[in-house]
């Protein structure tokens, strides 16, 4: 069982679009055209049900979370990508670079709103052209990776070298932690 893949079959997600939110698929072509997508019961979307379910490696599943920083009633978004036993420095390094004096996860109401995916499918693949893409380094240093897809049906398969590619996408040091 390869520990990427787990027990999924993945299809090149460029012949089955049909898997994808659309911002997904309109940006895959341009931006991962290499990515593969696996269609997955839904209720196995999150990361811990997802990795137990289909033999999918913790170390191999990167989240995306979307962020909010604001200052003085200006808010600016960014999508941190982290592999799935690691947390997001919210409240310090994502801050900072935010240059907010309040940083948070978005709620999930905008998140859906502004990226067009479902919650527990967002993926920096197709979110809006002015969100920075922070990437951490522990998922920028990974091989192949098992990311949302845009809906909770699938997963998006890509190589780190593709994430760091897309639009606004920046390898960032210390971004993330082990969870714990």
């Amino acid at each position: 069982m390869n520990p990427v893949f787990g027990r999924l079959t993945p299809l090149p997600a460029r012949e089955h679009l049909e898997l994808l939110a659309e911002p997904v698929a309109r940006a895959l072509l341009d931006h991962a055209p290499g990515a593969l997508v696996a269609a997955i019961d839904p209720s196995f979307a999150d990361t811990e049900q997802l990795c137990a379910e289909y033999g999918v490696g913790m170390d191999a599943s990167a989240n995306a979370v979307v962020v909010r920083g604001t200052r003085a009633g200006v808010e600016k978004h960014a999508v941190c990508m982290t592999l799935a036993h690691r947390r997001v420095d919210v409240n310090g390094l994502v801050r900072r670079r935010l240059d907010a004096r309040k940083a948070s996860f978005a709620p999930m109401d905008y998140a859906v709103e502004a990226t067009g995916m479902e919650y527990g499918g967002i993926t920096p693949v197709g979110v809006p052209d002015d969100w920075p893409i922070w990437v951490d380094a522990a998922v920028a240093d990974a091989g192949w990776l098992c990311i949302g897809s845009g809906i909770r049906g699938s997963k998006l398969f890509l190589t780190a070298a593709e994430l760091l590619s897309l639009p606004n996408a920046e390898r960032v040091e210390d971004l993330a932690r082990d969870a714990g």
